[in-house]
């Protein structure tokens, strides 16, 4: 089986969907399928070149719609050698672009490879009533009558990472009408194993004393991953405690005007560090060195580093906005809160209560809940029996 991924960019900073193809393409590869990408990127993007796989970088693109002219002709030169297409993400031209193409190819050839939606997310109704996102949900409320509900409805099938996203779909728009959805599961690559080399990469680019616990928040500085709900929950309550461990606070987005909102937020105490973007042995490091992993969410559809942290046997500090919740409250791997600063202090100042055994516990779970439901090889595994049963009608 041959298969074309179609994304705006893969672009690490922009966080998931790109690093979703970057963990399973290795492993559907050891399963015989052969697998290629599609990008907006310009061809000397900074990020491209280091990937084992091909990406066909056709881009840039133009505009806040990432328009890219090039998609039509290459993919009418190229779908023949495809048995299927996957569109990773909605609301930019990758997606309705594709479809329309693809639509062009059955026109002129009969036939054409089949066509699947993976939206990451994007049909998830907070992003349509967030407060402080109303102008973006009227311009998604045009585009889905103008454009997204023709590519998601006439799609051979949409594929979720979990089946929380897949209902949270359903509530989003008038006239959702998939021919199939799927949940195919989600999953990393198994992380390096801990060295010494990893915890002096972190400490290299984190002012953390070597020896110093600490919380680990790693993710986008954006305002939807409740950063600022944190910094106030752990402000009380380091007033209450008098000490606690250093809350890092690692990701790409300082620059941004959200980002030094909180920079400035948090000048009250030493106590929280912003590390930036980690990338390589530095994250793996701040995962394997945190005592906890915090991720207080108002909107996430699979938590990408969540896994990572449970795969390096941390638990993890969530909220119930995050979609794979519930696998993280059965397999007890970590604790769940509502999305509030009230809760998540509440959360916080539960896990600093618990015994040294709990914590144990607790990580355990972590590490055996992503065995169980997140490892790559079985999500991968499941996106190739899904994908061929459709293919051959079986």
């Amino acid at each position: 089986m041959k298969i074309l991924r179609v994304i705006s960019s893969m672009n690490p900073v922009h966080g998931g969907p790109s690093q979703g193809i970057r963990n399973s393409v290795p492993v559907l590869e050891q399963l015989g399928v052969h697998n290629e990408v599609l990008s907006f990127d310009s061809p000397d993007a900074p990020y491209l070149g280091s990937d084992p796989f091909i990406v066909h970088a056709i881009g840039p693109a133009k505009g806040p719609y990432a328009y890219c002219s090039e998609l039509k002709r290459w993919l009418l030169a190229h779908l023949h050698r495809f048995d299927a297409v996957i569109i990773h993400g909605l609301w930019l031209y990758n997606s309705y672009g594709t479809y329309q193409a693809i639509k062009a190819y059955k026109t002129r050839n009969g036939t054409a490879p089949k066509l699947f939606i993976m939206p990451h997310g994007m049909l998830d109704p907070y992003f349509q009533k967030s407060p402080g996102r109303r102008l973006k949900a009227i311009r998604n409320w045009l585009f889905w009558r103008l454009f997204e509900q023709h590519a998601v409805n006439n799609a051979d099938g949409v594929l979720f990472t979990c089946e929380q996203e897949l209902l949270l779909a359903r509530e989003t728009f008038a006239f959702y009408s998939p021919k199939r959805e799927l949940n195919i599961g989600y999953g990393i690559q198994n992380p390096p194993p801990y060295s010494i080399t990893l915890t002096h990469d972190f400490h290299a680019v984190c002012p953390v004393k070597f020896d110093q616990p600490y919380w680990l928040f790693l993710s986008r500085i954006h305002e939807k991953k409740g950063v600022d709900m944190l910094i106030k929950a752990y402000q009380k309550l380091l007033h209450e405690a008098g000490t606690l461990p250093v809350l890092v606070i690692a990701g790409p987005g300082l620059d941004t005007a959200f980002g030094k909102q909180m920079i400035a937020l948090a000048q009250s105490t030493s106590q929280i560090v912003f590390a930036g973007m980690l990338t390589g042995g530095a994250k793996w490091g701040a995962l394997y060195g945190c005592e906890a992993f915090i991720l207080p969410s108002h909107q996430e559809n699979f938590g990408i580093a969540i896994v990572e942290a449970m795969a390096c046997a941390k638990p993890v500090i969530i909220t119930n906005k995050v979609n794979i919740w519930r696998e993280i409250i059965q397999g007890g791997g970590g604790l769940v809160s509502d999305d509030t600063q009230q809760a998540v202090y509440e959360m916080l100042r539960q896990w600093l209560s618990s015994t040294g055994r709990d914590k144990e516990n607790a990580a355990l779970a972590a590490k055996n809940t992503f065995e169980a439901k997140f490892d790559i090889g079985k999500a991968a595994g499941k996106l190739f029996n899904t994908l061929k049963s459709i293919d051959y009608g079986i």
